[in-house]
Parts: C-alpha cells; sequence; structure tokens
C-alpha cells in the first residue's frame, strides 16, 4: 500500500465518519435559525418495486473503493468472488484477487505466510487489529464499509451528500465559526474532516470522466450493493409471490362463484 493510496483513504475515512466522530458544531447551534439542508435525494437505478442495480456503476464504484477507500476501510462481509455479481468475469475476479497478498497459515513449521489472493478469500482487512486502524487514525477506527449504506435512513443518499456537500465558507447568516481543521457540509453544518474526492482523483477504466459528482454518485451505488447484495432476488421473489397470489385470488373467486351458483 503506497503512502498516496493510505492518504487518499484517511481523506476518505475522515469524510465517512458518523456526526458523533467527525462533526462539530457551533456553539449555540441551531439557535441562530440555521438549518442544514435536506440530504439530496437522487434518482437511483436501483429504486421502486422493479428497480435494478446499475453494474457500471458498481463497477467504478469498486475502482473508487479500491483506489481511495481500501486503504482504510475494510469490507469484511464481502469475498472477492462476489464481485461477479457486479459484472465481472471469472477471470477478472481471479486477477483482482491475485493481485492482493493474504497472510495465511501457519505453514508445517508452524509460521505464518502470505501468498496471493483467491476469489473465496473475503476482502483484505487495511489493519492487522482495531489497536492499529485506532492508532493510525487518531485514535478513532475508520468504520467498516460492509453495512454503511444501511447505518441512516438516507441510504446512498447520504454518501452521496457527504462526499458533494463540501463548500467554502457557512451561510453569511449563520453564527457558525469554523475553527482550524473544520469544513462546512451544507447537509451537515460543521465538519472535521477535509473533502474526499477531487476531480479526476481515479482513471475510470472505461473512460468515464472522474469528476466529483460521478466519483460520489458511483462509490454510493457500489456501498449500497455492499449493503444489500440480494436486493434484485428479493424484488423478483416478492413480484412472483403477488403475481401468485393474485391469480390464486382470482380462481377463488371463480370457485366460490360457481359453487354460490349452484346453491341459489
Amino acid at each position: 500500500m503506497t503512502a498516496r493510496s493510505r492518504a487518499k483513504g484517511l481523506l476518505l475515512a475522515a469524510a465517512l465518519l458518523t456526526a458523533s466522530a467527525g462533526t462539530a458544531t457551533a456553539a449555540g447551534g441551531g439557535g441562530d435559525g440555521w438549518h442544514p439542508e435536506p440530504f439530496p435525494s437522487l434518482d437511483w437505478s436501483f429504486d421502486g418495486v422493479f428497480g435494478t442495480y446499475d453494474r457500471a456503476a458498481l463497477q467504478r464504484g469498486y475502482q473508487v473503493y479500491n483506489e481511495v477507500c481500501s486503504a482504510c476501510h475494510g469490507m469484511r462481509l464481502l469475498a472477492y468472488r462476489n464481485l461477479e455479481a457486479i459484472g465481472f468475469t471469472p477471470e477478472e475476479v481471479k486477477a483482482i484477487a491475485a493481485g492482493v497478498e493474504i497472510e495465511d497459515g501457519p505453514d508445517e513449521f508452524g509460521d505464518m505466510f502470505t501468498r496471493p489472493g483467491l476469489p473465496s478469500d473475503h476482502f483484505k482487512e487495511p489493519f492487522p487489529n482495531i489497536e492499529a486502524a485506532r492508532a493510525s487514525n487518531g485514535g478513532a477506527a475508520p468504520p467498516d464499509f460492509s453495512l454503511l449504506a444501511k447505518r441512516t435512513a438516507y441510504g446512498a443518499n447520504y454518501i452521496y451528500g457527504i462526499l458533494t456537500g463540501y463548500e467554502d465558507e457557512p451561510p453569511a447568516d449563520s453564527d457558525i465559526k469554523l475553527q482550524p481543521g473544520q469544513y462546512f457540509i451544507k447537509y451537515k453544518g460543521a465538519f472535521s474532516m477535509a473533502p474526499p474526492l477531487f476531480e479526476d482523483m481515479v482513471e475510470y477504466s472505461d473512460g468515464t470522466e472522474a469528476s466529483v459528482h460521478q466519483m460520489s454518485y458511483d462509490v454510493s451505488n457500489f456501498l449500497m450493493w455492499a449493503a444489500e447484495p440480494h436486493m434484485e432476488a428479493r424484488k423478483q421473489t416478492g413480484i412472483k409471490a403477488i403475481l401468485f397470489l393474485l391469480v390464486f385470488t382470482i380462481i377463488l373467486y371463480a370457485v366460490k362463484r360457481k359453487i354460490w351458483a349452484k346453491l341459489h
């Protein structure tokens, strides 16, 4: 892991920490009449009964996670083979996994050793233990990203809003005074971490322009899928169940009419 990638990960870790860990409001905050703007409500492809994930966005989101977030954030509930569900081929998944060094063992001599990753391996953790994670991040361990999108009612909109909501200064009619090291997010208020994404921070393999909006949108998609990888199957099952019940109701109604017709 390079120093540059770790720095990127630290920035993203900072931006996605919960308000209790990363937010600092001005004295008397809320009494000045200023209120955070509502989190954006984007038109996500997975919304609605018939919604599905955008595979291209998921793959780009994985690239943002892999090149920026993974330096500090783990995805302990995902295995590399799960990436086949978002459109990567088995060969691509093998290559992705093989690019990671996994600690394994012990061997016949009782020693641990490293080996190339396998599709069956879970995503490699950025730190060997929780103490190392805290020591590298000022005492606060970066949260695991596996279920991040489900930790708030805003879901993907929350992640997108945090990543895109930075402004140079608080509103002029607000008494919020930013302290050194603080930044302003219009959806949260004073925030203790720097903006995590910058234009062209990654080079998308499909040629898509890596704007802050695009990277934020893509990684929000990916983190939503990570939190609910079986959402599409669940929706399909629900639709089939509704159709079955509808047909069954029609049959029962027809039988009922036939029976009562004979009685009258």
